[in-house]
């Protein structure tokens, strides 16, 4: 249980100075200053690096915040939960996510749950490599794909349907493939390393079909890849949702149109615990439901 001093080290830290959490408190920095000063001298550790400006957590303060942030929150949710009061989202509420996925569908649901509870404060990392949670202090990833296995709570939102496209400038000088078997005459734009080492399915009339696909070009941005493919560097397989307008607009053509591509399952994820944030809550609730409305993704059964 968080006291006061550690409470007030958690407010230092998220608002970046002892000035400003002084003022937060209607207190002075000098005071602020001290009462940080005796919890360090407690713990016998330096936790924050001050300056006129700017106070930071050093790495022994970084990995106390962390946990003291987590321990607050599960306090907060359990006398929430056991006197029945209502369980207002605050705090800080980080979010991890694929760049160009996060961009395009976590940064509206964010900004909503901001608008509709002033005192959660949002910080959103964009990036393609799996954070350790814990660690990293992220309070849910957001994930496209199949999942290792692991202590994690994984919360199912739908599915991201994939589709292979190639620029209308490629099918007009190549023969596209009419059949799977086809496809390993083309290079191919991959989004990982070792991608050209897996295979994949496509499936007609209850058919399937595995298919392994050569290329020398690997981006891992959908958009970077979604200019390759304009540029006529190759094929990919890839998010239907970052090749619809291409395909609307008849800029992009949808390789063997007539097959199916398994869908990757698009996931939540958060640490588990007795109890589950507000936070956390709120923002799985409002990305289950963006799932469910936008007409690019599939909602899970």
């Amino acid at each position: 249980m968080a006291n006061r001093n550690e409470q007030l080290f958690l407010r230092v830290v998220e608002a970046g100075s002892l000035k400003a959490a002084a003022e937060q408190i209607g207190s002075d920095p000098s005071a602020v200053s001290r009462r940080v000063a005796a919890l360090e001298a407690r713990l016998g550790v330096k936790l924050l690096n001050r300056s006129t400006k700017r106070s930071f957590p050093t790495e022994a303060g970084q990995r106390y915040y962390e946990g003291m942030r987590r321990i607050a929150d599960a306090q907060a949710a359990l006398e929430a939960d056991v006197t029945g009061l209502v369980d207002t989202p605050s705090g800080r509420l980080r979010i991890a996510a694929p760049v160009d996925f996060g961009a395009r569908f976590v940064t509206p649901v964010l900004s909503s749950l901001q608008e509709r509870y002033p005192d959660l404060s949002i910080e959103l990392m964009l990036g393609s490599s799996f954070l350790d949670l814990v660690e990293q202090g992220v309070d849910v990833a957001v994930r496209i794909g199949n999942l290792p296995d692991s202590s994690l709570i994984a919360k199912r939102l739908g599915t991201v349907p994939r589709v292979i496209v190639a620029s209308r400038d490629y099918a007009d000088q190549h023969c596209l493939p009419e059949d799977p078997s086809q496809l390993s005459a083309h290079p191919f734009i991959f989004y990982r390393h070792g991608q050209s080492e897996d295979t994949f399915d496509l499936v007609r009339h209850g058919k399937s079909e595995s298919v392994n696909v050569t290329g020398r070009i690997t981006a891992n941005s959908v958009t970077a890849i979604r200019t390759l493919v304009a540029d006529g560097r190759g094929l990919h397989l890839g998010p239907r949702w970052a090749f619809e307008d291409d395909l609307a607009a008849g800029s992009m053509v949808q390789v063997l149109p007539t097959h199916d591509l398994h869908a990757y399952p698009l996931h939540a994820l958060y640490v588990a615990g007795a109890f589950v944030p507000a936070k956390v809550r709120a923002f799985i609730d409002q990305m289950t439901v963006a799932t469910k409305r936008s007409s690019s993704l599939s909602l899970s059964s």
